[in-house]
């Protein structure tokens, strides 16, 4: 019974691995992408630094611009340090609007950390560039959307773009290569845990 159950298994992950090498065949393009991680859930910051490392192993250098963020220190910040010749990592924000509570300065602040982001785009040296929580900014209007998406298309074929925050805008979207909504199912705020160091920050 066993051998036969492991015979049909067998068989068909021959079937699948044919399936799997004849789709790849046909994937033979290679470019930049502009990929956008958005939702109300944990994990879009995460996961595109989880890429800066990644990007880092291949030997790429990586820029990060930190809209928003900046005022507080975080172990991702600690660790890329470590590797200047990779990585420039810059947190550019102050923190929240509703702390901050002064829009003109947000808008300036915004601005100077979207300057750095253009700088990265331009740079060749850049293979991947994260403008984290950059969703956050254009939902409060503090940079022209028609300017970033302008700035996403003009950048180098071969250059990599990853946006995170929450609200992407449905015009970032429908640019992105690759759009992933980080859902919310549970998170330990809600039953009064606050945040904590090396999970949060």
């Amino acid at each position: 019974m066993t051998d036969e159950r492991d015979e049909r298994h067998n068989a068909k992950m021959r079937k699948v691995q044919a399936a799997r090498r004849e789709m790849m065949e046909t994937k033979t393009r290679e470019k930049g992408l502009l990929i956008v991680h958005t939702g109300a859930g944990k994990g879009k910051s995460t996961a595109a630094f989880g890429m800066a490392v990644r990007a880092m192993g291949h030997g790429m250098k990586v820029g990060v611009v930190q809209f928003v963020k900046g005022a507080m220190t975080t172990g991702e910040k600690a660790v890329f340090n470590a590797f200047p010749d990779l990585i420039d990592f810059k947190p550019m924000g102050e923190g929240f609007t509703w702390d901050t509570q002064d829009r003109a300065r947000d808008v300036a602040v915004t601005r100077t950390a979207w300057e750095e982001v253009k700088r990265m785009l331009a740079d060749p040296a850049y293979a991947l560039v994260i403008a984290d929580e950059l969703n956050i900014v254009l939902r409060y209007d503090y940079l022209p959307l028609d300017e970033v998406l302008a700035a996403a298309a003009a950048r180098a074929p071969e250059k990599h773009l990853v946006v995170t925050g929450r609200n992407a805008p449905p015009e970032l979207i429908e640019a992105a290569d690759l759009v992933t909504e980080m859902t919310q199912v549970k998170h330990p705020f809600r039953s009064g845990i606050k945040a904590q160091a090396g999970i949060e920050f």
